[in-house]
């Protein structure tokens, strides 16, 4: 953590998980959680969307003594997004290398694979409430007093029934 915070105060979410992702990512892929938020800033939107940063593989050393060499940094990406990056390697390169400070990534490596997507599924179309259901559903929220949950849970309802044929 950046520092002791005074108890009893919030904490944003976004904080405390930085907090803890942060260590193991270093540990386990040798990257920061900075390097993945920053992603579209380094690489722009188009290829955010299709490529991440998997890790930063560091050369072994053998001795104390022995001279610093650049890391690679690994990319997972999908289909026509390798050519991509590959034709924008040396751009890569200088920003990730401006975004962590100092000459860390020598060359990138490039993995094809399947990501995960954060596309959002289609919202099924729903039918409309027969006039029978519609009174039902009033008649089960009416006696919620907060206005703002009464909605909510009518809403609910609404979805619930109109998704059954």
């Amino acid at each position: 953590m950046a520092g002791k915070r005074p108890s009893g105060n919030p904490v944003p979410v976004s904080d405390l998980a930085t907090d803890i992702l942060d260590p193991v990512l270093r540990k386990r892929a040798g990257i920061s959680i900075g390097l993945v938020q920053s992603w579209e800033e380094i690489v722009g939107a188009r290829l955010a969307a299709t490529s991440r940063p998997e890790k930063i593989q560091w050369p072994r050393r053998m001795h104390e003594d022995d001279p610093f060499e650049p890391a690679t940094l690994v990319i997972a990406c999908e289909g026509m997004a390798a050519l991509h990056l590959q034709h924008q390697t040396g751009e890569i390169i200088g920003k990730a290398n401006a975004f962590l400070g100092f000459m860390a990534i020598g060359r990138i490596k490039i993995v094809q694979k399947p990501l995960t997507s954060t596309k959002r599924r289609e919202m099924p179309t729903l039918r409309p409430l027969s006039d029978p259901e519609k009174s039902r559903l009033a008649k089960t929220v009416e006696r919620i007093e907060d206005d703002g949950l009464r909605a909510s849970l009518e809403k609910l309802g609404a979805t619930v029934l109109g998704r059954k044929k």
